[in-house]
């Protein structure tokens, strides 16, 4: 089993839990909890620019922190080795469900819940249903990224299109499957 350590604590790699445009993150453990740790990569992303992107998860964290949504907690940056380790949020993926036909409407009453702490705060969060997570039926935004609010990439023009077996989400599942 593959080790990474955060500020020189070692954690065992259980399983990719995704890549991103900014990083991979894991499923990691001490032995005794789990969490993600998410290793920054600097690989092109044609559509979105990035800065430093240590500096902007903790940036993001501290902005998302504040909103009142719910967030895994940010526990350890190692910006030497561009780490971080946060809180695992145990549950099935929006996308997941959304492929299961287990979508449920209070998931889509609780994003928009989370768009009325957001707008008036003018931030806006990546909406596509791989950054959502189901645990005991509530949904929490487990990445950190957020923008300034633009209409364009908000929940009602941009995020509802992949939130239920839309052209636009299926269109997704079918260039991102394994062939």
């Amino acid at each position: 089993m593959e080790e990474l350590c955060v500020n020189g604590k070692s954690y065992s790699i259980r399983k990719l839990l995704g890549h991103g445009k900014g990083g991979y993150s894991y499923l990691a453990t001490d032995g005794i909890a789990e969490f993600v740790l998410k290793q920054i990569h600097h690989e092109p992303c044609d559509y979105y620019q990035f800065g430093n992107k240590i500096e902007a998860e903790v940036r993001d964290y501290e902005r998302l922190s504040r909103t009142g949504i719910r967030i895994p907690k940010l526990l350890e940056v190692d910006e030497a080795n561009e780490r971080i380790l946060k809180e695992y949020v145990d549950g099935p993926t929006i996308y997941d469900l959304i492929l299961a036909d287990k979508m449920k409407e209070e998931y889509l009453i609780q994003v928009k819940e989370m768009c009325g702490m957001l707008y008036p705060l003018k931030l806006n969060i990546d909406y596509f249903p791989t950054n959502f997570v189901v645990q005991e039926e509530q949904i929490y935004y487990i990445d950190f990224e957020c923008n300034d609010y633009m209409e364009e990439w908000n929940f009602e023009n941009w995020g509802v299109k992949y939130w239920s077996k839309t052209p636009e989400f299926l269109e997704y599942v079918k260039s991102h499957s394994e062939s």
